[in-house]
């Protein structure tokens, strides 16, 4: 069974191009704008609902129903109202969604342009029709209020060659627009798997082999879901899924934003179910059912020796199956800037590589030179993350001329999980905090060394570019 689903903001880069991800429950839109515009309501009121299981089919537990007249048998005579039909679209009952066809597109932008013009208006999607669109681009500033209803499904298209060079790293890019919401019971499946299996053939084919393929391009989309330069942010009741071999395909990619909730949602995905890049502050992410996928990751900040600045960020209530990582901060040497005040708590994780990291050496590629800047790292708790580890329980790896400092452990609880080969030690470098027991492993106990005043005014030198 489908959900009536949604999410207000301000700009979204829809690159959902990798997997099936069904639409969120109607919620408040938030106040989104240009940069010249009045900063947005932090406030907002949560529906009840229903928490479902990391979905194996891309099915949860439905959310409770819209509000009369906002649900997905809203007809589309009723005034304001603009189904796609209407602007030309075919849509298609099979299973690929028609041919590589430029009606659909066309038909969306015009749909579009109008409801953007009038007052409260909404987009509607229907249901039991699959419409193959190419990448575009919506825009604003539209008159009012703006609602996207997905009822129907949206497909990308599967050939590369459909992708023009401008848009391989983002599908359906909406921007420059105030006070909208997506919503609906319906799917947007980014047809992936093609750009899976030649993002691998990069890493394992031979070179003969690739040779064969000059036709796959160097750029190739990534993020399902990213916000970028966004204010009051709010994603709900999401179901994001693409196998753990799709590569770097971010569940939720947030930059330059500030005031985002993510909440109620089971992500499944080949990189990092939530990203936190520069730029954002006042993130709040819970109750999310992460699996597979990297865990939840600040970073990685400071490449190319860039400013990076990530503040007030609370993840709480998770729990994540058999991730990479866990919950991760990783920057780059050579950076500046500053993470603070950021809170993990009320964790569980089963079968997690690395359940709780701080990188500060981190690398992508087979070397990194060795450079003493770093972005600091300061106020950062971990707080009741229990369950199992496969690999290693904990990695702190702080910068040597920039430590980590303010870093607490309370109640963290790690045991290796029956195929990790037994009980392995906190691995840490350079870290000052302080440990709130009990604690396992023990070796935690002795991870966090007491600071000094000296140790806390370097880190906020760092601080000086960011705030």
């Amino acid at each position: 069974m489908k959900q009536n689903r949604s999410f207000p903001l301000r700009q979204l880069l829809l690159v959902l191009l990798i997997a099936t991800v069904p639409m969120a429950a109607h919620i408040a839109p938030s106040e989104a704008k240009r940069s010249h515009s009045k900063k947005a309501s932090k406030s907002y009121k949560h529906p009840k609902r229903h928490h479902g299981r990391h979905p194996k089919g891309g099915h949860i537990t439905p959310a409770p129903p819209p509000p009369p007249g906002q649900g997905s048998d809203q007809p589309s005579d009723l005034p304001n109202v603009f189904d796609l039909l209407s602007y030309g679209a075919k849509g298609d009952v099979r299973g690929s969604g028609g041919t590589d066809r430029t009606s659909e597109k066309q038909a969306l932008v015009a749909a579009w342009k109008a409801a953007c013009s009038v007052q409260l208006a909404t987009l509607r999607i229907p249901p039991e029709l699959k419409f193959l669109v190419k990448p575009v681009t919506l825009h604003g500033p539209c008159a009012s209020d703006i609602v996207l209803q997905i009822d129907g499904t949206l497909l990308a298209p599967r050939r590369i060659g459909s992708w023009p060079k401008s848009s391989r790293y983002q599908w359906l890019n909406f921007k420059w627009v105030n006070n909208f919401t997506i919503r609906g019971t319906g799917t947007v499946d980014g047809q992936g798997s093609n750009w899976w299996t030649w993002s691998l053939s990069d890493q394992m084919y031979s070179i003969n082999q690739q040779r064969k393929m000059k036709h796959v391009p160097d750029m190739k989309p990534t993020c399902h879901l990213k916000f970028d330069s966004s204010d009051g942010v709010m994603v709900t009741n999401v179901t994001i899924s693409s196998p753990d071999s799709s590569p770097n395909t971010d569940g939720i990619h947030l930059q330059n934003t500030r005031d985002a909730e993510i909440e109620h949602s089971n992500i499944g995905c080949g990189d990092d179910c939530v990203s936190i890049q520069t730029g954002c502050s006042n993130v709040h992410v819970h109750h999310i059912n992460c699996g597979p996928g990297h865990g939840i990751s600040l970073g990685g900040l400071g490449k190319d020796k860039s400013m990076a600045c990530v503040s007030n960020v609370t993840v709480e209530n998770l729990s994540l199956q058999s991730t990479m990582y866990g919950l991760r901060i990783k920057t780059w040497q050579g950076g500046a800037g500053s993470v603070r005040n950021v809170s993990f708590s009320n964790v569980r994780v089963s079968e997690v590589k690395v359940p709780i990291a701080i990188d500060q050496y981190y690398c992508d590629k087979g070397h990194c030179k060795n450079q003493s800047e770093a972005v600091a790292v300061s106020g950062v708790k971990f707080d009741s993350v229990v369950g199992t580890y496969a690999s290693q329980p904990v990695y702190l790896a702080c910068s040597h001329d920039v430590p980590c400092t303010d870093v607490d452990m309370v109640g963290v609880q790690l045991t290796p999980a029956s195929n990790s080969g037994g009980l392995r030690e906190a691995l840490c470098y350079n870290s000052y905090g302080k440990s709130t027991g009990p604690l396992l492993p023990s070796s935690m106990d002795g991870c966090l060394r007491s600071q000094s005043d000296f140790l806390r005014r370097i880190a906020r030198s760092h601080d000086r570019g960011c705030w």
